[in-house]
């Protein structure tokens, strides 16, 4: 049977799958961007936090991510792909929760004050007048609530892959991924929209509550419309043939606990693992720099808060041009098929595209000098070249190694990028401080301005570097084979 002849009278259940990973995902990206959102203009007044405390916070997270995402993959492989989102799902949504009882915390430690409400927290914490331990205080108990918030959120993207590789063929699977990978711009697009505007007027303790809520919904969606491709009645057998059409007929239905499996040491002993991992910790920093950075940016150089409309319309429009990453999923696709490139060569291929797109980068500093719209629109497209580029490099674990070591090698991956992640928001809450402090100057720029213009310029060319060291460990498609 041909593949158009298997289209047309296959059921469609993988894109309901792939409708729940997107979903995910974006309440994953509301989580994260909860403090990002709320720390400069709520939270910081309150704890007297600058932007060295919050780099400290945000670069800590990407640590805890790194370190979850190492076990995490192992963990998915291990539980399988089911249980194993539910309890990533459930356990960052208990730590996106958390974040809201912090002032509570610290005015109990600080002040003597456990029995007492958000307000009444507030209250107490303004009479303290050891202003530095309220801010050492207050700094630990985020911390706790971010290491919560990072363990569990470590699980989505290893699981997202392995669930995608169980229900796509590899030529789909670039498309599949930035679909449901376009929930990190949707949820970044929501949550400028909505986190400030709950912050304003019921408190930002109450932002935490409700977005981290939405997670323990969608477990339950979870639980009831996932099962194995092979085992679920919504998947008929022409469309259970065209998701396996890369495996030989025989192997097509076996189950993964009695399938080869590669050990976690031995994963490091292939290049496509390095590789992955190096493209991994070159670029997965710059989209976190984005996320957790521009909104401090508009407010440190433009003097827009968060909660005010020119911001809010910002975000919308910087998030909104990242919807565009989809593209970056039928790219390969269209190389594969009508260029007959094998899905490697056609993910290098259009990841090399990719690349050259944040070289813009270089230039939102200088047109910033004009409007607040160019950088804005650059950094939108850069975002979008981020998200292309995440979806083809996700995707390469899939054209390389079995489904049995899948969620491993994009954890390990995905540790890198929280390590690249650690470094870029550790650096810049510090450059961006001592910038400020001293007045510094650098080309041309003076105070902060020079800083991003910096963190800017390392944004611009990371992609390249990455992609010029994976073509190079890696030339041509050669997929693991387990015996």
């Amino acid at each position: 049977m041909s593949v158009n002849e298997i289209k047309s009278n296959m059921t469609n259940y993988r894109w309901v799958i792939c409708g729940l990973l997107f979903f995910a995902t974006t309440i994953n990206y509301m989580d994260r961007q909860v403090l990002s959102l709320t720390w400069k203009d709520f939270i910081a007044p309150e704890f007297h936090w600058t932007n060295s405390h919050y780099g400290n916070i945000t670069a800590l997270f990407s640590i805890f991510y790194a370190i979850g995402l190492l076990v995490a993959g192992r963990f998915i492989d291990w539980l399988d792909t089911k249980k194993g989102f539910m309890w990533a799902i459930g356990v960052w949504s208990v730590g996106a929760v958390l974040h809201a009882f912090c002032g509570i915390a610290t005015s109990g430690i600080v002040a003597g004050e456990w029995l007492v409400g958000f307000k009444g927290a507030r209250e107490a914490i303004e009479h303290v007048q050891n202003v530095s331990r309220v801010i050492n205080v207050s700094v630990v108990m985020f911390i706790f609530a971010r290491f919560v918030l990072a363990i569990g959120e470590a699980g989505n993207f290893p699981a997202a892959i392995k669930a995608t590789a169980e229900y796509f063929p590899k030529k789909d699977r670039a498309y599949a991924t930035s679909i449901f990978n376009a929930g990190a711009t949707i949820g970044a697009l929501a949550a400028p929209l909505t986190i400030p505007v709950i912050a304003a007027h019921y408190g930002w303790e109450m932002a935490f509550i409700i977005i981290g809520a939405l997670g323990f919904v969608w477990m339950g969606f979870w639980q009831f419309l996932y099962k194995k491709p092979h085992q679920h009645p919504k998947v008929n057998k022409a469309e259970l043939k065209y998701i396996n059409q890369d495996e030989d007929s025989a192997q097509e239905h076996t189950d993964e606990t009695q399938a080869a499996r590669i050990p976690f040491v031995e994963t490091f002993k292939y290049r496509q693992t390095w590789a992955f991992l190096f493209g991994k910790f070159m670029t997965d920093g710059v989209w976190w720099f984005f996320l957790f950075w521009t909104p401090a940016y508009l407010s440190d150089v433009y003097g827009l808060s968060s909660d005010s409309t020119t911001a809010q319309l910002l975000l919308f429009v910087l998030y909104a041009i990242t919807l565009l990453s989809i593209i970056g999923g039928w790219l390969p696709t269209y190389f594969v098929d009508k260029k007959g490139m094998d899905p490697y060569a056609g993910r290098m291929r259009s990841m090399l595209i990719f690349a050259f797109f944040p070289l813009l980068a270089l230039l939102a500093q200088p047109l910033g000098a004009y409007s607040y719209w160019f950088p804005v629109i650059i950094i939108g497209i850069a975002g979008a070249a981020h998200q292309a580029w995440s979806a083809n490099i996700f995707s390469v674990v899939g054209d390389m190694f079995p489904k049995t070591a899948i969620a491993t090698v994009t954890g390990i991956g995905g540790m890198a990028g929280g390590l690249g992640s650690f470094t870029i928001n550790k650096g810049s809450g510090m450059l961006f401080d001592f910038a400020q402090n001293t007045n510094m100057k650098f080309m041309g720029f003076e105070g902060i301005k020079s800083g991003y213009f910096i963190i800017f310029s390392i944004c611009a060319v990371a992609y390249l570097i990455g992609w010029v060291v994976m073509k190079t460990l890696v030339p041509k498609y050669k997929p693991i084979v387990v015996n």
